[in-house]
């Protein structure tokens, strides 16, 4: 059977180069033309070059989510980044050459060509990309108005899921007002929120990010993994088993999906927050070399850990994200998602309405579950907070 072959036309912008920078791209179906994919993300400040970089890489994975196995044909306008992917032009700015080794990474070579276009025909690219920016401007994280038609699944994957006509927003899944009736708004999709076990720096109680050493499980680690498998086997209900792509977590979801015969999806969302210089320091080490940044960090949500690229507040925006993507490919299912404490606790006080500052009040044990199910209507409930119960 030939290989699919996708287009993915790719843009980005920035308001004041640098300024609010944000992305768009598409994934078309290379016979038909048909969108079948899109992504968009508003990024903060940077410049025009930086958020064209961001756009290839998420026209990419998106791609790649569909069928790893396609060749794509990647149209931009952007001369530069065509050029330079293209291998015919060095790659010289510090800021480019980690996202163009970043975007050569998922697709393997030669299953990716480079073509430019001109700005009038890479329309709906830099329409995605302006809707993140006016997103951003608005302190909300795009949201796509119409889903596009679901994706053919490679045969590696399970049969395809329907995807649900509306994304919730970064803070719908907060409870609302009054009370429905259950059967009135069909099965709930519930994420079983597993946090990995433990590591070397877990009992020491460092920090450990997206940008450190990337530890592995420790023997108490695996014993953990092993013990939530087991209790997640008793239960009987898991259907899926997505994860973060950091190497703890994905040796803990390997071990449950190998006993419950599953594969492990990754969702790059999914991963811990950036710690920056801070990254495998105890609380105290970091308090005595960066005792300003830590207090300001401690007391609000939007502050960056020091040289971090994001705050507990831009954490939350892609962790909603990575969820309504899970939500949308899972309805009415029970996902298994092994995660960080970051993310988990994100997920929680999102499901329920509370504060930003709610994260630092609560406490989440290695290889604790939680649980939250989400109802058509928007509307979450959290089922199961911290239980270790299995660890006993």
């Amino acid at each position: 059977m030939p290989a699919r072959r996708f287009i993915v036309e790719a843009d980005g912008g920035s308001r004041g180069n640098p300024g609010p920078a944000g992305y768009g791209a598409v994934v078309r179906d290379g016979d038909t033309g048909q969108i079948i994919a899109e992504a968009a993300e508003y990024i903060g400040r940077a410049t025009n070059n930086v958020a064209e970089y961001k756009g290839l890489i998420a026209g990419l994975r998106a791609a790649h989510e569909i069928d790893p196995s396609a060749t794509v044909d990647v149209r931009m306008d952007s001369k530069l980044v065509v050029e330079q992917m293209s291998g015919r032009w060095k790659i010289k700015h510090p800021d480019m050459q980690p996202l163009a080794a970043e975007a050569r990474t998922v697709f393997p070579r030669g299953q990716v060509d480079y073509s430019w276009i001109p700005r009038e025909r890479n329309k709906d690219a830099d329409r995605l990309a302006n809707e993140a920016m006016d997103a951003g401007k608005a302190g909300r994280q795009w949201e796509p108005k119409v889903r596009p038609a679901a994706p053919e699944l490679s045969v590696a994957e399970s049969a395809p899921e329907p995807l649900t006509p509306e994304p919730l927003t970064t803070e719908s899944a907060a409870p609302k007002a009054g009370w429905a009736s259950a059967a009135d708004l069909g099965t709930p999709t519930t994420l079983v929120l597993l946090r990995h076990g433990e590591t070397a720096l877990t009992p020491q109680k460092r920090f450990s990010g997206s940008t450190g050493s990337d530890p592995e499980l420790s023997e108490k680690g695996r014993w953990q993994a092993e013990r939530a498998a087991e209790a997640l086997v008793a239960r009987g209900t898991v259907q899926a088993v997505v994860s973060s792509p950091m190497l703890r977590a994905r040796q803990t979801a390997e071990a449950v999906a190998v006993r419950l015969g599953l594969p492990v999806r990754i969702e790059e969302g999914l991963r811990e927050l950036d710690f920056g210089a801070w990254e495998g320091l105890t609380f105290a080490e970091a308090q005595e070399r960066h005792p300003e940044d830590l207090s300001a960090w401690l007391g609000s949500t939007k502050v960056k850990p020091t040289g971090s690229a994001e705050s507990f507040a831009t954490l939350a925006q892609r962790v909603a994200v990575a969820r309504d993507k899970v939500l949308a490919r899972y309805p009415g299912k029970t996902v298994l998602v092994v995660s960080h404490v970051g993310p988990i606790k994100s997920l929680v006080r999102l499901a329920l309405g509370a504060p930003p500052d709610a994260v630092y009040k609560m406490e989440l044990s290695a290889a604790s579950l939680c649980a939250v199910q989400y109802y058509s209507d928007g509307n979450a409930s959290l089922r199961l907070l911290n239980d270790t119960g299995h660890l006993r």
